[in-house]
This record gives structure tokens, sequence and C-alpha cells, in this order.
């Protein structure tokens, strides 16, 4: 049984772009000074009784660099989009115009830019956690396999190829933050 162990690394690299794809889901949501219809993504509207996502009660566009549009396809539903997007904290000030919610994206100040950067960091620490983690649950396997009669220059080989695959996705972790920290600091 020792001899034929291998470890399912392309599980391991499935689940790290997984944690790839999260924080790039979550950095598309801040707002860099450009308008991007991926910002309303987390937006959430009480729509007939239960929380639904804010491009399933309207269509979301983005007309010009500095504005995004949310033509809500139910007229009932227009001033609990609006009061959604008040409430999410991105700091845009809807303005209505029948149907459609036009949202202006206002520049953004030397001080707000510094806030992003954190946030931005804060996203990608948990997704370096979320690699760390897998990284961990491919060790274990790795000794469980040692115990069950591995050898010892068996488990380097899996260790070095965990620990290569982990440094990989923390060096594209940190390549995405760089990229993101010079979008917010671009004026």
């Amino acid at each position: 049984m020792s001899d034929d162990f291998e470890l399912d690394t392309d599980d391991l690299t499935r689940r790290m772009d997984g944690a790839l794809a999260a924080l790039r889901t979550e950095f598309a949501s801040l707002r860099t000074g450009r308008a991007s219809g991926s910002m309303l993504e987390p937006i959430m509207v009480d729509a007939y009784g239960s929380m639904t996502p804010i491009n399933q009660v309207g269509t979301v566009n983005v007309p010009e660099p500095r504005m995004v549009t949310v033509n809500v396809w139910d007229k009932s539903l227009v001033g609990k989009v609006e009061k959604a997007i008040r409430e999410s904290g991105l700091g845009i000030n809807p303005q209505l115009n029948g149907t459609i919610i036009m949202l202006p994206i206002p520049e953004l100040n030397e001080e707000r830019r510094r806030e992003l950067t954190k946030v931005a960091a804060q996203y990608a620490e948990h997704a370096r956690v979320a690699i760390r983690n897998l990284r961990r649950d491919g060790m274990d396997q790795i000794k469980k396999a040692k115990a069950d009669g591995l050898s010892e220059d068996d488990q380097k080989f899996w260790e070095s190829e965990v620990q290569e695959l982990t440094d990989t996705y923390v060096k594209k972790v940190d390549d995405a933050l760089n990229t993101k920290q010079e979008e917010i600091m671009q004026v």
C-alpha cells in the first residue's frame, strides 16, 4: 500500500484556484474610481419576501467610465433597490430616473484610497490563510500515509510538491493584491 500513495495535487490545485477566484470576486466589489458592474454583485435586495441579488431584479450596465445604471424590471422594487444601494456601504448616492437608477461614481480622495488598499490587503490575507489551510490538509494526508508505511523519501517528495504549490498560489495572491492596490491608488 505504501508504494502506491499519490497525493491528489489536482484537487489541491482546484481548491487553491477556488480561493484565488473568491479573492478576485472580493477585489471586483472594491470601488477603484472606475465604474464596474461587478461592484454591485454583493448587494442583496429585499424582493418578494426574500433577499435577492441585485442582478436578478434589474439589468446592470456601465454606459460611461464613471456611471453605473440599474434598470429595475419591476417598478414596485425601485425604492427597495435604491435603499439597498444606499445601505451597501459603497459610498454612492443613487439618482432615480423612472425605473432606471443611475450611480455616478465620484472621484476617490486620498484617505478613501488608503482605506480601500487596507481592505484589499485584508481580503488577500484571508485568501493566503485559505491556501495555507489547504497546504495543511495536504500535509496531513502525507503524514497519514507515512503512518501507513510511506517511505521517508516519498514523504519529502510530496511535502515539497505541496509546499511548491502553496508558494505558487501565495505569489499569485500577492501579485493580485499589488495589481489591485496600484489600481486603487491610481488617480
